[in-house]
């Protein structure tokens, strides 16, 4: 349960209107027992030959039942909207934090999976859980006196009817969906990551004749989540079940003991008003167990371990932009051999430097360093001097700018995916960028300009002026030190040439490393490393 208490304690921020949301539930429910039982007493009391009695809190209870109903729901949601949404920003942050370089080994749908459906599973902890259990908490006294003060042991019977309905059923029905929940978590994200890698592949789906196979393994993901599902579901229905046949019992008592008269018709009504609320509980058990496993998924994916933590007192950040990389030693796994042993580069302030290899020789790895989105196993990292490992990574990100070879650009507009490197820049500055990206008349020709939309992906421009936009977007950061690293990837040698002659053109000034397999039309570089055996050796100089 630790995990549902730490998404608890996140709705801090918006407690009073969750309280709130539960006092108006307690009053229209109180509204619903006062009509049950002015209504058993009234009929009984004419059925005898006596008449209506108290018409004008008959007329009071009806309208007030009806409005509080509703002003429940209202509150009641709006509580629980503004909660989920604190939750999903405190989500965000969390595997932001720890997925700096990406989402590494987790799959897309599987983080899809937890964002959506296990925060959605979460809001049952308030409306179908907590609300009614603050109803429990006020029906069980007043069942206590209604009944036992009239007829004790009726009130007994009727008292332990409840109890199992509304406290016994539903804790059974928790641990017994609790695995299954884990499951239906774990299923839901399997058929989104299917999906997803099917739709995403749907070219190539379609170029090897694979529909069915592909067809049959979501099938067979969807096959899994039913699965769970069904057991969920069946679990419930013995819940409810038990539910249903506790209420009977208490009936039958009341019927049995309750003797003749008004007061014994308000009894009768006032348990069926009483077991309407319980029989919802069993269902709050089923959705329980699912809530717990998801809270579990959540708060794992939020607060696991970060990869490289900020020191406890950060250094502050030095005014020069070189860097160094001094006896750095890393490998990506405990039992995987070194990619780099010993390596040591010196890249001054204002230079423009190229890193070169082979795939897997550890060229990425050096960017990945430099960011501290790892951390070397030996050796150190020095920007303008100082060792990173000392700095906040947030800090250091903003001196680092960073062109990967798989750049994302969002769907929406040119401004909108430019200001990510720099929210304040203005119109002026952002034609800048284009123009020293050579793109600016791409832009300038489309019908809405800086406003125009991307696509998904950058879907609306080709390959190169992708990657012109990605690396205006990186020029226009005020990070001193650029990293590159493999801005031509899938492009073909006409589109990387010009893609190089605009690079050449772009303002001198910054500490520039670009990683590359090759060089092809790369003028403006003051030396060049080779990366072998995991070191760096001086090309030129």
């Amino acid at each position: 349960m630790r995990p549902v208490w730490r998404v608890v304690g996140l709705w801090r921020s918006s407690a009073g209107w969750l309280i709130a949301g539960v006092v108006v539930s307690l009053a229209a429910i109180g509204t619903m027992l006062g009509l049950m039982v002015m209504a058993g007493q009234g009929v009984a009391a004419a059925a005898i030959g006596g008449g209506l009695a108290a018409p004008v809190v008959f007329r009071a209870l009806g309208p007030a039942r009806v409005v509080l109903r509703y002003a429940e729901r209202l509150l009641t949601h709006s509580a629980l909207f503004r909660a989920l949404a604190n939750l999903r920003v405190w989500f965000f942050r969390g595997l932001a934090k720890r997925a700096a370089g990406g989402l590494g080994y987790r799959r897309a749908g599987d983080v899809l999976a937890r964002l959506v459906n296990d925060v959605e599973a979460l809001d049952g902890l308030y409306l179908r859980i907590a609300v009614p259990l603050a109803g429990v908490a006020v029906l069980l006294p007043v069942l206590a006196v209604a009944l036992g003060r009239a007829a004790p042991l009726t009130g007994a019977v009727v008292g332990v009817c409840f109890l199992i309905a509304a406290i016994g059923l539903p804790l059974y029905a928790a641990r017994a969906t609790l695995a299954a929940g884990g499951r239906l978590s774990v299923a839901q994200a399997s058929l989104r990551n299917v999906a997803l890698d099917t739709l995403s592949g749907l070219r190539e789906v379609r170029a090897f004749a694979a529909e069915g196979r592909m067809l049959a393994l979501v099938q067979a993901r969807e096959a899994g989540l039913i699965s769970a599902q069904r057991e969920i579901m069946r679990r419930g229905a013995w819940a409810a079940a038990g539910a249903f046949l506790c209420s009977q019992m208490a009936l039958l008592a009341v019927l049995a003991g309750g003797g003749p008269g008004p007061a014994a018709a308000g009894g009768l009504l006032l348990v069926v008003a009483v077991f309407e609320v319980a029989s919802i509980l069993p269902r709050a058990g089923v959705m329980a167990g699912h809530a717990a496993a998801a809270a579990a998924r959540v708060v794992e994916a939020a607060e696991g371990p970060v990869p490289v933590p900020d020191p406890v007192h950060p250094a502050a950040l030095p005014a020069g932009s070189g860097l160094r990389f001094e006896g750095v030693g890393f490998r990506y796994a405990a039992d995987a051999p070194l990619v780099l042993d010993g390596l040591t580069m010196d890249v001054p302030e204002g230079t423009r430097v190229a890193v070169l290899g082979p795939s897997g020789a550890g060229k990425s790895t050096l960017a990945a360093l430099a960011l501290k989105i790892a951390v070397p196993e030996r050796g150190r990292v020095l920007l303008g001097g100082v060792d990173i490992a000392t700095l906040a990574a947030g800090d250091l990100r903003r001196r680092v700018a960073y062109l990967s070879q798989t750049t994302h650009l969002f769907d929406d507009t040119i401004r909108a995916n430019l200001l990510l490197a720099r929210p304040d820049a203005d119109d002026a500055a952002l034609w800048a960028v284009l123009e020293a990206a050579q793109v600016d008349d791409l832009v300038r020709d489309l019908p809405h300009g800086l406003d125009s939309q991307v696509g998904e992906a950058g879907g609306r421009f080709s390959g190169g002026q992708g990657r012109r936009l990605a690396l205006a977007r990186a020029l226009l950061s005020p990070a001193p030190v650029l990293i590159l690293d493999e801005p031509c990837a899938g492009l073909d040698a006409d589109t990387e040439r010009e893609f190089f002659t605009t690079l050449n053109a772009t303002p001198a000034g910054r500490t520039m490393v670009l990683i590359a397999h090759r060089l092809s039309g790369v003028e403006r570089l003051d030396r060049i490393f080779r990366l072998s055996g995991g070191r760096a050796v001086a090309a030129a100089g």
